[in-house]
């Protein structure tokens, strides 16, 4: 596949899948008409302010990269992309309480992201907590139970992904990578330490995606491993292209604080080897990516595609 037609296919595609994902997000946090379980027989109902907060960091304008990994992994392992929709709901609920407690001022101390306030300077710290909390709560829910209204998963399938996504978001995955993050900042680190936190902080996150798709498609163990591997490597890409971005990128386009890497002190790849050698480095990644899906055959054109995008994104 020539690169420019892949990237304009995933575009393209990417189009078409985004609004179906934004619908369904839209359609978890309503907390409208009935639902299910016990607490609604006793009247339970999300709060106003908190269902606002989660809603305006949920629903900003996004890539939508993470849910967009699951449906295409889906694909590729020949089943419709929404067999795997709610799956990809929860890792963007995951990925939004993370974005939300990460620009809090005890964090990274941000006041833009997806090009607008964050969540505490919109509303207060301790709602944007609540409402990282409750993103959390929620991703794991529609796991469990499924949409509001249509089909769940089989119930191994929903543990399943339900023990993959709690992990990537845990102790020893993401919120691990986060405390080593900040910790670098206080440390003069290399690039042993810098791919550690990589691998736990973004690119576990993007190996959930993918596993969560194959495991709503019923994929095999091959299939699985397969996607574990693309998820690695994109993730890794990801996150340099992201540490590039902060140092090339325009602020209109990537939507938060440009520069606050270096002022902060963090640990990233221009940082310890520049500019061009980190572009090279993401090169690698991707065509590692693309080299573990590749064969899944043309099911996997989507994912192919999308590792293509991550090297030429601006935003």
């Amino acid at each position: 596949m020539v690169q420019a037609s892949a990237t304009n296919w995933f575009a393209q595609h990417a189009a078409e899948m985004r609004p179906k994902i934004d619908a369904a997000l839209a359609e978890f946090t309503s907390f409208a008409g009935p639902l299910s379980g016990p607490a609604d027989a006793l009247g339970w109902r999300c709060p106003p302010r908190l269902r606002e907060a989660m809603r305006y960091m949920l629903l900003a304008p996004g890539k939508r990269l993470r849910p967009l990994v699951v449906l295409l992994s889906a694909n590729a392992c020949g089943k419709a992309a929404e067999v795997a929709l709610h799956a990809a709901c929860a890792v963007e609920m995951v990925h939004t309480y993370s974005l939300i407690h990460d620009d809090l001022p005890c964090m990274d101390d941000d006041d833009l992201r997806r090009g607008q306030p964050t969540c505490h300077r919109k509303f207060d710290e301790a709602t944007a907590v609540l409402a990282g909390d409750a993103l959390l709560a929620l991703a794991f829910e529609a796991l469990a139970a499924g949409p509001r209204t249509g089909q769940s998963l089989p119930r191994d399938a929903a543990a399943a992904c339900c023990a993959v996504l709690a992990k990537a978001a845990g102790a020893t995955a993401l919120v691990g990578g986060q405390s080593d993050d900040l910790a670098a900042e206080e440390s003069d680190g290399g690039l042993d330490q810098l791919l550690a936190i990589h691998a736990r902080k973004t690119a576990a996150m993007f190996v959930a995606s993918a596993r969560l798709g194959g495991i709503c498609a019923g994929a095999s163990a091959v299939q699985l491993e397969a996607l574990t591997q693309y998820g690695h490597s994109l993730g890794l890409a990801f996150q340099i292209m992201d540490d590039l971005l902060d140092v090339r990128g325009q602020e209109s386009n990537v939507g938060k604080r440009l520069g606050k890497d270096s002022r902060r002190g963090k640990l990233t790849y221009p940082g310890l080897i520049g500019v061009d050698e980190s572009l090279r480095k993401a090169e690698e990644h991707i065509e590692r990516a693309r080299g573990a899906v590749s064969a899944l055959g043309s099911d996997a054109a989507g994912l192919d595609a999308l590792a293509l995008y991550v090297v030429e994104r601006d935003r």
